[in-house]
Order: structure tokens, then C-alpha cells, then sequence
């Protein structure tokens, strides 16, 4: 059974291309079909008795050892990834957007005190949020933060206005990706009893934030390759072309 959709999947998408331009919705229906006959490999090899997580390897055409070549972001999966986050949160903040931080339910919430206790050793927390007004203040605190990734960045979508929002999106299944030694990023995007149809969405919108992260000369071109596979499973490969 495994070689008969192995077989059908390496089929999907191989005219993509060859006959003129295709349009966006074109293109999307390809990448969702080919998603949907993919998972059904996965599924059928997720048989370990336990609802394994489902993950998506991307291999980058780019080199993590220039500066401007490095990739790194976050993304909403749509449907979460199965699991409430329950990393201590700190937020930076002042005033009443420190008080919406509270109840939002921020695990460490401080403005200038706090960055004082991060520079003497304060590290109880796995992720880090700023309003724009704390940029100038957290300064002081980046050569700490900056090498264990926790410097809030706009581009990484850390710097925040929306607090209660920013909070709930991170605890929901907001989840950040960086490219590894050669290009890699790995990124888990729900488990097998999601369905094929919310892991389709969850796939979809991973591999949009992966690749639109790249630096620009990169976005013609489709990454090396692209696999998907259960927490004991093999990994499927993807027609990267269609990317």
C-alpha cells in the first residue's frame, strides 16, 4: 500500500509549470492536493499505539554561515500545534500595558527594574515580549538576552502594541523557526488525529513563513527539499517544485 501512494504522490505536480504560468488558486489547489496525498503516507505510519506529532523538515538553498543569508521568524499555525505552551513568559512593559501583561496572564512583567535583574542573572523564562517604548531601556540588557535568542525583535514579531493579544497568540501555538546547520528548519505542526485537513492548513502556513523569510534572491527559487513524517515514521518527501 505504501509503494501504491508513494507511486501516486511523486506524480502530483510534475506539470506544474511546463505549460505557461499557472495562477496563485492553481497553485494552491497543487500544493493542497499533494499535501493531502502526503499525509495520507504519514498517517498510514504513524502506528507507534499513541497520537504522534507530525513535523516538516525544510531544506534551504542557503548558506546560515552568511549574515544575510540567515532565516529565522514565527508563525500562527492555524489549528496550533495539539498542545497549550506552558513556557514562562516575561513581558517588558510600562504602566497599563504592564497591568494588560497581568492579566493576560504574563508569568514576569517589569519595566527598568526587570532589565536591572536580567543583567544580575534572572533568567527564569523561555520567551520575551517588549512594548516599542522598553527598546531603549532593554538595551542594556542584549548582550544577555541576544545570545540566547530572546531579544525582542520586530521582525520576529516580539516588539508588541497588542499585549493581551501577543500573549494569547504565543500560548495558542505561535511557534518560532530558525534555519540549523545547512539550511534546516524543523518545525512540528500538529499531531496525526488533527486530520488531514487541519494539518493541511497547519503545512500550508508553516512553509509560507519558512520560505518568505528567505532573503529575497532566494523566493524564485524552490528549496533542496521538503519532508514531512510522524514522530516514528519515515520521512515523505515533498515535490519541492511545487514551491
Amino acid at each position: 500500500m505504501l509503494r501504491r501512494h508513494a507511486a501516486a504522490l511523486a506524480g502530483v505536480g510534475r506539470g506544474v509549470g511546463r505549460r505557461g504560468k499557472i495562477t496563485p488558486e492553481q497553485r494552491l489547489e497543487g500544493r493542497t492536493a499533494h499535501l493531502s496525498q502526503a499525509l495520507e503516507l504519514v498517517r498510514a505510519c504513524a502506528v507507534r499505539g499513541f497520537d504522534e506529532g507530525v513535523s516538516v523538515d525544510v531544506h534551504l538553498n542557503i548558506d546560515i554561515k552568511r549574515t544575510e543569508e540567515r532565516v529565522r521568524g514565527r508563525v500562527s499555525l492555524p489549528h496550533g500545534q495539539g498542545k497549550v505552551r506552558k513556557d514562562r513568559i516575561a513581558v517588558f512593559a510600562r504602566g497599563a500595558q504592564a497591568d494588560e501583561a497581568r492579566a493576560a496572564g504574563a508569568d514576569v512583567v517589569g519595566a527598568e527594574d526587570l532589565v536591572e535583574e536580567v543583567i544580575n542573572g534572572r533568567h527564569d523564562f523561555k520567551m520575551v515580549l517588549a512594548t516599542p517604548d522598553m527598546l531603549a531601556a532593554l538595551a542594556k540588557a542584549a548582550r544577555v538576552l541576544g545570545p540566547k535568542g530572546l531579544m525582542p525583535n520586530p521582525k520576529r514579531g516580539t516588539v508588541i502594541t497588542d499585549v493581551t493579544a501577543a500573549i494569547e497568540r504565543v500560548r495558542a501555538g505561535e511557534v518560532e523557526f530558525r534555519a540549523q546547520t545547512e539550511g534546516l528548519v524543523m518545525m512540528g505542526v500538529g499531531k496525526v488525529s488533527f486530520g488531514p485537513e487541519k494539518l493541511t492548513d497547519n503545512l500550508l502556513a508553516a512553509l509560507d513563513a519558512v520560505l518568505l523569510a528567505r532573503p529575497d534572491r532566494f523566493r524564485s527559487k524552490p528549496p533542496k527539499r521538503i519532508t514531512i513524517s510522524s514522530s516514528g515514521g519515515p520521512g515523505i518527501d515533498l515535490n519541492n517544485a511545487l514551491w
